[in-house]
């Protein structure tokens, strides 16, 4: 029997549209017995009950359409609900011909408010000042001698109004929010569960493979060493979780931020920083080693992929100069002010004077592909090599770029 996945959506915004139901019917059953315990006071009866007669079939007919939510109530649906209770207020003065002279209640009442609540909830602090302004607008004009009262009660609405939209607006932000922490969430265990799977069947097969072809021997040893090499990177990879960024999201307009940042190699002045660790785990493998810090190696997306260049600019002298048997070693070091990136090998070394001559003969490999991207970020390059003992490149990059200060040594 195929298992059944309950779906829940979640919103904070339906609650607010049932309560604002409810709100609706009983304001629409007040200002009815207003109307019954103040009759006496009406000069027209006929107006008084003719208008709270439409009121209440109209709450009652748009019920569900105010219970369904936002897409029920559309723009137009709000612009005649809130016509209704704008007649309503104005049309108080025809039915009681004191009401422009005496404080009292206008017909509709306080279901006025709810009309203003369905903007403040449908489009948040902006729409709920439109709206509270033609009902503060009517109730002055209804008024033809505003007091004191009608004054503040205009003003208390407008106020609550917007202050309304303003948490409604807040209150999606927090569920956009949490739905991308969910998100995040799900794509970590989703992550985890394939890092399990690769590690309980592929890493183990590959392990199998460099075993049994180093016992054979022949064209099985190599077969042996290229799946230990496989191993060793893909293990790396898992281990570290580094997964690199796809795309730009920034939405900080409403409250939630959420930021990566794709590293193109041919744009490299992106926005945002770069881990510089996703762009060196590559180069770990059976002959290199990768040291990193537990944290993110935060760069400027020019800076990582120039440091990152001249670390494989070194990997590659180490394997043309060291041999293919020599190992490298690669440490990344985060300082406060400066990253610090030193690649280590096991070759013979470098003989004293070698760099320059080989400059002088026009093969500027280290002289530009590794120094050279230095210079340009202000950075520094520092060789030292030890015949018979090795070579060790350390490349130095300061956080806040100086363009092309600094020294190269």
């Amino acid at each position: 029997m195929a298992k059944r996945v309950r779906v829940v959506r979640m919103s904070v915004e339906q609650p607010l549209w049932r309560a604002l139901a409810a709100y609706r019917v009983l304001t629409m059953l007040y200002a009815i017995l207003l109307a019954v315990f103040g009759r006496d006071k009406y000069d027209r009866p006929w107006v008084a009950v003719a208008f709270l007669a439409v009121m209440a079939l109209w709450t009652l007919a748009t019920l569900p359409k105010v219970a369904a939510g936002a897409a029920a109530c559309t723009k137009r649906f709000l612009g005649a609900d809130l016509a209704l209770a704008l007649v309503g207020i104005l049309v108080t003065p025809l039915a009681d011909f004191q009401a422009q002279h005496v404080d009292g209640t206008t017909l509709p009442s306080i279901w006025t408010a709810g009309s203003v609540l369905a903007f403040a909830i449908k489009g948040g602090w902006r729409w709920a000042a439109f709206a509270s302004t033609f009902v503060a607008v009517a109730n002055i004009v209804e008024r033809a001698e505003p007091s004191r009262d009608t004054l503040h009660n205009v003003l208390l609405v407008w106020v609550a109004s917007i202050a309304i939209g303003y948490v409604v607006e807040v209150a999606r932000a927090s569920e956009r929010t949490l739905a991308r922490a969910l998100e995040i969430e799900a794509a970590t265990r989703e992550r985890e569960r394939l890092a399990r799977d690769i590690h309980d069947s592929v890493l183990q097969v590959l392990a199998m493979v460099q075993r049994r072809g180093t016992a054979i021997g022949g064209e099985a040893a190599e077969l042996g060493r290229m799946a230990g090499e496989q191993e060793v990177a893909l293990r790396t990879l898992v281990s570290s979780g580094l997964v690199p960024p796809t795309r730009l999201s920034e939405d900080a307009a409403e409250g939630a931020v959420v930021r990566t940042v794709e590293v193109d190699d041919d744009e490299p002045d992106g926005p945002g920083e770069t881990d510089l660790r996703a762009l060196l785990a590559p180069h770990a493998g059976s002959r290199v080693s990768f040291a990193e810090p537990g944290a993110p190696v935060l760069l400027a997306p020019a800076a990582a992929v120039e440091l990152a260049a001249a670390v494989s600019a070194a990997l590659d002298n180490v394997r043309v100069h060291a041999g293919e048997n020599a190992q490298a070693w690669i440490l990344v070091e985060d300082w406060p002010h400066e990253v610090i990136v030193t690649v280590r090998d096991d070759g013979p070394g470098i003989p004293a004077g070698r760099l320059a001559q080989a400059e002088g003969e026009g093969r500027l490999g280290v002289a530009l592909s590794i120094r050279g991207r230095l210079s340009e970020l202000g950075g520094t390059a520092e060789l030292i090599s030890v015949p018979g003992q090795g070579t060790e490149v350390e490349l130095k990059v300061p956080k806040i770029s100086r363009g092309k200060a600094g020294s190269v040594r």
